[in-house]
This record gives C-alpha cells, structure tokens and sequence, in this order.
C-alpha cells in the first residue's frame, strides 16, 4: 500500500501524516482530516505551526514522559487546540539511557543492546503497552468517540507509542490489520524516521557502532506491531473481547466512534 497522500511541508516536525482512507473490513474508509499522526511538535516552526493550525484540530495527544519532553521541549502552543499529555512506555525509556547513546558511550551502549537485545527491548514494550495501558487506550477512544476530533497523536519519533495508539484506534474503528501494518511501516521511509542528534555541541555524528546498535530501535518492524498484535490475541482471545472487556468500549461508544471518524457507507 502506497502512502495516502503527499507529504506536508513541514520542516521541523518528523513522521506526519493523515491516516485518512485507510479501509475496514466492511468496505468503508477512515475519513480525511480527522486522525493525525506525528513525531513531536517541540521543534515546529512558525510555517509548521501554521499548517497544523489550518487543520482544525480539537486535540492533540503528546504520549511522552517527562524526561521526552525535558529533552526534546513541550510542544508549541496552537490557538484554540486542547494539548492531552498520556504518557506511556518508551522502548528505551530514561533519561540516563539516552544520554550515553547521544554521548557515544559505546561500551554501555554495546551492553544494553548487542545481541539482539535492541529488538528484544522493542517487542517486549510494545506487549507491555497493550497489557498494562488500556485506561490509557480507552480515555483516548472515549475521547473520540465524544467529539474529540480532528486529533492529533504523537510521541517521540511518532512510531511506537503513537504508532501503537494509531493501531488501537484504527481496531477499534474496524480498519483490517494489513492496512493497519502498512501505515505503521510507513515510519520506515526516509523523510519520516526520527534523528538522534549528539548531546554536545560537536557536528560529529555518533559512532557508526553506536548508530547501527540503535538502529532497531529506530525500525518500524512488522514484527514489532505483530508481537502487539499477537499479546491481543493471547490475552484477550481475539479484538472484539480486547476491546469490550479490555477497553471497556459499550457498542454504542464503537458506534459513535465509528461514525465520527468514518466515511459515510
């Protein structure tokens, strides 16, 4: 599947994209300008600003920590939209862990991530966010469901934790998992990754070592989104109880959802 729709001109903002006509399983699509996704809005520009602020949003969902947003800065302010942090888990959580990967520490970093670890880390977290946030998840739909669009979600890179959100969401609104994969693979693409610069002041990238033992965690890997999928499956039986039982969404909730962010069929 080819990306929805041409890329914005926006400079300072990574990952974005509308996931507008994305299609169900029963041959509707998502609508167009209500769901967003991005990497963090700190390092927006006056021009970048201007262009979310023209897209009408209601809300946008930050689901950094604090040590995110003491790193990399609070988003900038748009007029009139409501600014929702829910934190979740980082696949590399941690201030300390990111310091000595922007500082090259390449022993400790070796330590942390070699041998498959980086990729172990990813998988793992992805299955602890959809055990262990499904408030979270559910304060997120119910919000939707009650008018909460056009909404914006994004953390970091805008591809774990936004991206697993974004997953959610589009289950809960009936989109298949096919096309669910296709648009989180799209953080894949080269003007969507997110770059890690040094800590100091120095235009020297990281060592190449560095650069390849973080690489995983910078992937947007089917297997990643496959292990979240398949933790639904096991813990739940299938996504009709995760999201009944697991997110406490009433069919009514689903409905209104459903009709909010999808075409008319």
């Amino acid at each position: 599947m080819t990306q929805q729709s041409a890329d914005p001109p926006l400079t300072g903002v990574r990952n974005f994209r509308d996931v507008g006509g994305l299609p169900t399983g029963d041959g509707r699509r998502v609508r167009r300008g209500v769901l967003f996704r991005s990497g963090h809005l700190a390092h927006a520009t006056d021009d970048d600003a201007a262009f979310l602020t023209g897209l009408g949003l209601h809300t946008i969902f930050d689901f950094r920590n604090s040590a995110d947003q003491a790193l990399e800065g609070q988003d900038v302010q748009l007029p009139g939209v409501r600014n929702v942090n829910i934190p979740l888990s980082d696949p590399a959580e941690g201030a300390e862990f990111w310091k000595m990967v922007r500082e090259g520490e390449l022993e400790r970093v070796r330590a942390a991530l070699c041998d498959g670890q980086a990729a172990d880390r990813m998988i793992a977290t992805y299955r602890s966010i959809i055990t262990t946030r499904t408030a979270e998840h559910s304060r997120v739909l119910h919000h939707l469901a009650d008018g909460g669009v056009p909404t914006l979600m994004h953390c970091a890179a805008g591809k774990d934790r936004a991206g697993l959100s974004i997953a959610v969401t589009l289950l809960a609104l009936g989109v298949d998992r096919e096309a669910i994969e296709a648009d989180y693979l799209e953080s894949n693409s080269p003007q969507h990754r997110y770059r890690v610069h040094r800590g100091d002041t120095s235009k020297e990238p990281l060592p190449a070592e560095v650069q390849e033992l973080i690489s995983p965690l910078f992937d947007a890997r089917p297997s990643y989104l496959a292990a979240a999928l398949a933790t639904i499956d096991e813990t739940w039986g299938d996504t009709e109880t995760y999201l009944t039982r697991g997110l406490g969404l009433e069919r009514d909730t689903r409905e209104r959802l459903r009709k909010r962010m999808l075409e008319d069929g």
